[in-house]
């Protein structure tokens, strides 16, 4: 909701993962964090992926996951 009403919504909510791919992040009870991946095309925002971030970096396998997802959108 954040996204589509207020964007760009920046740090740290938000924030861009490189060649199109942003990262959104929200915490959950239990104090565990999600993360949601996501582009922008055509003025829409395509999420491509979610996760419980266990790491503080962004594990490589779910960045290539998402950036998978994108290109099968043709970003």
């Amino acid at each position: 909701m954040r996204i589509q009403f207020r964007w760009p919504v920046g740090m740290p909510l938000c924030r861009p993962m490189g060649e199109g791919l942003w990262e959104v992040r929200t915490s959950l009870p239990s104090n565990r964090i999600a993360r949601v991946l996501f582009c922008v095309m055509a003025e829409r925002i395509i999420v491509l992926h979610g996760f419980i971030k266990k790491t503080q970096k962004t594990p490589d396998d779910e960045l290539a996951l998402a950036r998978k997802r994108m290109k099968e959108f043709g970003h």
